[in-house]
């Protein structure tokens, strides 16, 4: 962005209109964002029918606790056979867990999802996605510039919340915004 200004640990929100079904009303937290790429993960698309408990059954992950029935979300077009868990840091995995923003880390190793199912002390919240958002250098700058996206601060309620129907007008309603008023076509002034 502008004077070395990037957008890891803010959230995205999806304009109408966007022109992309794989976006529409979606939220996605940046996670990594520099001079030559953006990577992201939406934390409001749930995978119909894919519960994180059923997903580690599938991949042999054993629980030694009750592991709550969260949906397993499409975290982007990208990489989609490949898991990511935001979580909040007060679980680590060392080198392997990037810190996000304050209170928030990713993770993409089989040792987060065992964390999970209660093998090691599992993080305080945490979202299992799979595969990512991702933008090549400029791209994203030029998305917004294009009123593709708005831009919010991220909380644990956007990243984490279990109503994921009503995310994208939350993050609208933080900034302002009623979801209502606004049109799928933009212009500019």
């Amino acid at each position: 962005m502008e004077d070395g200004v990037f957008l890891s640990g803010q959230m995205l929100i999806a304009m109408p209109g966007i022109g992309d079904p794989r976006f529409e009303r979606a939220l996605v937290l940046i996670c990594a964002h520099d001079e030559s790429h953006a990577m992201g993960i939406a934390v409001n698309r749930p995978v119909e029918g894919l519960t994180v408990p059923d997903l580690l059954g599938r991949l042999d992950v054993k629980s030694t606790i009750e592991v709550p029935p969260d949906l397993v979300l499409l975290g982007g077009p990208v990489d989609r056979e490949r898991g990511f868990v935001l979580h909040t840091d007060d679980y680590s995995s060392g080198d392997n867990s990037l810190p996000i923003r304050e209170g928030v880390s990713l993770t993409a190793t089989r040792e987060v999802l065992e964390a999970m199912a209660g093998q090691n002390r599992p993080p305080r919240r945490s979202l299992l996605a799979l595969g990512y958002a991702g933008w090549g250098a400029g791209q994203l700058e030029r998305e917004i510039r294009e009123n593709v996206w708005l831009t919010c601060d991220a909380d644990e309620t956007l990243i984490f919340g279990a109503d994921h129907e009503l995310k994208w007008t939350k993050a609208l309603a933080k900034i302002g915004v009623d979801a209502r008023l606004l049109s799928a076509t933009a212009g500019r002034a």
